[in-house]
This record gives structure tokens, sequence and C-alpha cells, in this order.
């Protein structure tokens, strides 16, 4: 296993964090948890030099409710395991309604984990809405208390939002040990970006990376990507070939995986053997451009997100709706864009609520026929047509 400098801490953490969002499930609900053999990929990891293991107050849950991540986590850390590793889970920040709900959320986390302490804990999935939440009820002094008590070590948060946010959250606060943001090979410029990791590095902050291959997508790629791959000098599996690009940069502190299988354990430890910063040739990294530009070529709907569109009268989130489905094709996903489509958008705001005004369509800088895709884009995810 190789280590890195946790920020500014004199502590050093493995390459390769367990992130226990996506552990085995015995009948593939997500808040039914195969324990066994979660909890034999866990102590697996640890064995082999894993230092660092991520949940949160949410995982493996059915909505927004106690998920049974953390307690499935406390088991894997008896038998002396704990001593082994830090622990980082996170404030469920999307409940907390009043000042008293972070104490009482924390001491139910520390109850579930069955330790006595939390040594990274998040405030979770910060954005420029939930950020307004954080200092309305004095969030950051809650969590200062809490460490003064003991019962957390260091404060971080996770980030779901633009740059803007990101840059925004950082200055705010000088207490920050860590942060958590989603990126790779395909989010050089989405939500924080390598802008935020590089901003987050300069100031002493680790940055933990969420998401490196885009929940899998990048795993297993269309053929056209795979073909890439397989014509470089060097043979990679797609995920150790994204997996390496994050490892390539010295800002990256720590790469989270949401591990399912013994065999994505392995497979991701031997990766985490072979890391390093600056480790990758220009050619390495001219594949990868090439990987993206491909990536981006397979693109349908050619929208730039720049949200000229909105707000739509009807309250449709044009945006939105055009990236979802664009990814669907880009990442071969179709049943993952479905799913985004359902879970994440609300009824009014999906492509079936357009009603063909056409006042997008006069602000688009694209000149994209919106009225034309809308009907196409809820078809394909909303009706489950095919493309």
């Amino acid at each position: 296993m190789q280590y890195r400098k946790f920020g500014k801490l004199d502590w050093e953490a493995s390459a390769l964090g367990f992130g226990c969002m996506r552990l085995p499930t015995l009948d593939g609900r997500n808040e039914s948890v195969d324990e066994e053999e979660a909890i034999k990929m866990i102590r697996h990891a640890i064995d082999n030099g894993v230092n660092y293991v991520d949940t949160a107050y949410f995982y493996h849950g059915a909505g927004w409710v106690h998920g049974k991540s953390e307690v499935v986590l406390g088991k894997a850390l008896k038998d002396g395991y704990r001593e082994k590793v830090k622990v980082a889970t996170k404030s469920p920040v999307r409940i907390i309604k009043e000042e008293g709900d972070f104490d009482r959320f924390l001491d139910e986390q520390l109850k579930a984990l069955d330790i006595d302490y939390i040594d990274f804990y998040l405030l979770h999935g910060l954005s420029k809405h939930s950020f307004k939440t954080v200092k309305d009820l004095k969030l950051i002094e809650k969590a200062e208390a809490a460490i003064s008590d003991g019962r957390i070590k260091h404060l971080g948060f996770s980030f779901h939002d633009d740059y803007d946010t990101f840059e925004e959250i950082i200055n705010y606060y000088d207490g920050w040990t860590f942060c958590q943001i989603q990126y790779n090979y395909m989010d050089v410029d989405n939500q924080a970006g390598m802008k935020g990791l590089k901003l987050a590095a300069s100031k002493g902050i680790a940055v933990v990376l969420m998401e490196p291959l885009l929940g899998g997508k990048l795993a297993n790629p269309p053929k056209t990507v795979k073909d890439l791959f397989a014509s470089h000098s060097k043979q990679k599996t797609p995920a150790d070939w994204a997996l390496q690009w994050l490892w390539n940069q010295p800002e990256v502190t720590v790469i989270l995986s949401g591990m399912t299988t013994m065999g994505q354990v392995i497979e991701n430890l031997k990766s985490a053997d072979s890391s390093g910063a600056n480790s990758l040739s220009s050619e390495d990294l001219k594949l990868i451009d090439k990987v993206r530009e491909e990536y981006s070529q397979r693109t349908l709907i050619p929208c730039t997100g720049c949200s000229y569109c909105v707000p739509c009268p009807n309250d449709v989130e044009i945006p939105r709706n055009f990236k979802t489905y664009n990814e669907g094709y880009m990442y071969d996903d179709l049943s993952g864009a479905r799913g985004t489509y359902v879970r994440f958008l609300g009824e009014e705001n999906r492509a079936g609520a357009c009603i063909q005004c056409g006042v997008c369509e006069e602000k688009c800088p694209q000149k994209i026929e919106i009225s034309q895709w809308m009907p196409k884009v809820h078809e394909v995810l909303g009706l489950g047509k095919e493309y």
C-alpha cells in the first residue's frame, strides 16, 4: 500500500480508502446488507494496508433515514480493527432542522458505530443551499464543541455544487482539516473540479475523492473507449487507468472506492500498490485526453450547461434533463440515467412537463431545438423507450 500525507496532520493515509456506500446486499435492496461478506471485505482491505474507512448516516438506508452502513462498519472494526484505521462519517445536514439536532445525530452515530470518537467528521453534501443551514444553525460551532469534548477529532465537509460555492465554503472557516469532492477524469471542470482540488491542497487541506469511477461507469466503458485503452502500449483495465490518473496528481490525498465485491477490493488494492504521484508519462496522459474526447463526442444533445434557458416558465430543469440523457448514452448506462431521472428530478421538473412553449429556444446560444428534444428525453428516460 502507498501512503500520502493527510494535509497538515502528522499522519499518512492509505492511497485507497474503503467507502461503505455500496456494500454487498442480500436481495438487491439497499438497506439489506450482506453483513458477513461486507465485514470480510472491509477487514481484508485493512489487513492489506487500508487505514481510512468512510461511511455516512444515510448510507444503506431507504430514503433520508439512518442506514445500516455505520452499524456494519462498527461490527467490522471489532477484534482490534478499530485501532488500525481512522473512521470518517458524516453529519446529516439535510435533515438537521434545529441546533440540537447536530448533537443528537452525532451521538446516534457513535452508538451505531459502537466507538468512543470519530476521527474525521464531515458536514455532508454541502451546497449553496445547505451551507446556509450550516451558518444559520451554527453547525461549525457545534462541531468545535464536539472536538473539545472528544467526540470527534477533525472537521471537514463533502461537497456537491459549483466551484464558486466550493471556494466560498473553503474560505469561510480556517479550521477545515479535509474536504471530500467528486472528481475523476470526466469531472475536471464539474463541481469543485481540478480548480477546487488545487485550491484546497494549496491551503494544506487534505482532499478525499469520491466517485473516482463515476459510479462504476468508467470501469465498464463503451466499446469505442475500450478500444482506445487496448491500443495503448501499457495494458491496464479501464478502472486502473481512471484510478492511476487520479493518484498521479500530488494534490490527491485519498481515493475512496465504494466496493461491492471481494474481487473489486483485490483489484483496487493492486492498483493502489502501484500508484504514485507524477508516475504517468506524457503518452499516458494523452490517452486519457483521447478517452475524455471520445466520451464527449458521444453526446447526443449539444448542451453546454450554460443555463441561459432557465428558469423555464413551467419549471422544467432543462440543462439537468439534457445532462442526464446525454450521460446515459455517453457511458452506455441507460438504466442509471433512468434512475437519476426518476429519483432526482421532481415530476414537475422532468422533460415530460415541457409544454413546447418555445421560450427557452429564444435564449439558447447553441440554437438547440429544445421543444423537440424534451419529448424524446421523456420517452427514453420516463417511458422506457430506446434512444
